[in-house]
């Protein structure tokens, strides 16, 4: 399992494509599967891959985020989980916890194993 921690970053790229931020090595996904964006309201998860992405089932395109979340990249891709900590000031940290170990996270997350 593997974890990313984005502290000030209002959107968070995940996918195939190396210039996300956090990198898949899965066929099913897409380079540039899903983003997840801070708004006045809170995270929100939009999905930009052709294979989907998938909560409890569900195709999704967009869907706010609340803390503990879990989706699916594709049908058979990775589950991902979303967990929200608040901070002052109206901002949150957000943390995405990949079961697959096939994945890497660019410089701007931190990572811990």
């Amino acid at each position: 399992m593997q974890s990313w921690t984005f502290e000030e970053e209002p959107v968070v790229r995940i996918g195939r494509s190396v210039n996300n931020d956090v990198v898949l090595y899965s066929a099913v996904v897409s380079r540039h599967h899903v983003e997840l964006r801070q708004t006045e309201n809170g995270w929100e998860i939009h999905n930009t891959g052709t294979n989907g992405t998938y909560l409890a089932g569900e195709r999704i395109e967009s869907r706010p985020v609340q803390d503990g979340l879990v989706i699916r990249l594709a049908r058979s891709g990775p589950n991902i989980q979303i967990n929200v900590v608040q901070q002052t000031k109206g901002m949150s940290t957000i943390h995405a916890l990949i079961a697959k170990q096939q994945a890497q996270g660019r410089s701007a997350a931190k990572e811990s194993a």
